[in-house]
């Protein structure tokens, strides 16, 4: 059964909303969700209820101004004013719980999309936390993420930080549907899974836009994930995985991803590894062949 449930945030007095489920025999070990930009922990709610029935206690909680952590409706898609860093430290609080409820039980980290940069980020500071760590449908770096900022910042200040700019909605995901055009949905790059595509359009916790603000602390995050600068890496053996879908869209292409990968190797991470799942777009964890990411995953742990 999953648990509903909250904590308080690191940087406010916002309530992460939680959900965990345990096994009923003594669990091997605990694996940490991070979900990705406009989409909310429900969605991981088949892929936990999997990994608990082998053993593992699944934790997820909802990102600030995403799903159920959010104050009002219209702050979804807005990270209130810690921003990407309140993001990641709200990993933390996620984490420092876990710590207390299961010590000594090795930890994973997943974190999906925008999720996989918070989770890199996070290692970035806290990698004494970890025993493993997934990075999944990662966004390769965006050499204008610089520009994204600063357009982000001017609409903040002129328009107020709940405004959702097209134009940077547009910049950032518009090319990414182009090839999946003729199959009719809006965002048919999610994946090829027609029930998945069918809950996704209808979901309005994943179908908004993002906010200036929001689109603020998305380019910061994408800046610190992949800057060397102010790397603690105290586990250089961590093993990190990398895992897309090879027609995922938000790679940008092989090289792009691969490059991400060689800047974990390069922070002085010696167990990185990648792999590509052909035909696969970007929710790898819900395509039609989900069961083969689950199962790699799996006995990975």
């Amino acid at each position: 059964m999953m648990k509903q449930m909250s904590l308080p945030a690191s940087a406010d007095d916002l309530a992460l909303a939680m959900l965990v489920s345990v096994p009923e025999a003594a669990p091997r070990g605990v694996v940490q969700f991070v979900h990705g930009m406009c989409e909310h922990k429900e969605r991981y709610i088949p892929f936990m209820e999997f990994l608990t029935a082998n053993g593992y206690v699944c934790v997820i909680h909802d990102h600030r101004g995403h799903g159920a952590s959010i104050k009002e409706e219209r702050d979804l898609g807005y990270l209130y004013e810690g921003g990407w860093e309140a993001m990641v430290e709200d990993v933390r609080v996620v984490s420092d719980w876990i710590r207390e409820q299961w010590p000594g039980l090795p930890c994973t980290l997943f974190g999906h999309s925008m999720g996989s940069m918070v989770v890199r980020s996070f290692a970035k500071r806290y990698d004494d936390r970890l025993d493993r760590l997934f990075v999944c449908g990662c966004p390769s770096d965006n050499p204008a993420k610089s520009v994204g900022k600063a357009l982000a910042t001017c609409f903040s200040r002129i328009k107020g930080g709940h405004y959702r700019p097209k134009l940077l909605q547009q910049l950032s995901f518009g090319s990414f549907n182009k090839p999946f055009e003729k199959e009719g949905w809006p965002a048919a790059w999610v994946c090829s899974n027609d029930e998945i595509l069918v809950e996704y359009h209808k979901d309005p916790l994943c179908t908004y836009q993002f906010t200036a603000n929001g689109f603020q602390g998305l380019m910061g995050l994408m800046q610190d994930c992949y800057s060397a600068k102010g790397w603690k890496v105290s586990r250089p053996d961590l093993p990190v995985h990398f895992i897309s879908g090879a027609e995922d869209p938000c790679r940008v292409s092989d090289k792009a991803l691969e490059d991400a990968v060689e800047k974990m190797r390069r922070v002085g991470y010696r167990h990185v590894d990648l792999k590509l799942y052909p035909g696969m777009r970007h929710e790898i964890l819900n395509e039609t062949d989900r069961q083969q990411v689950w199962d790699d995953v799996l006995a990975q742990l």
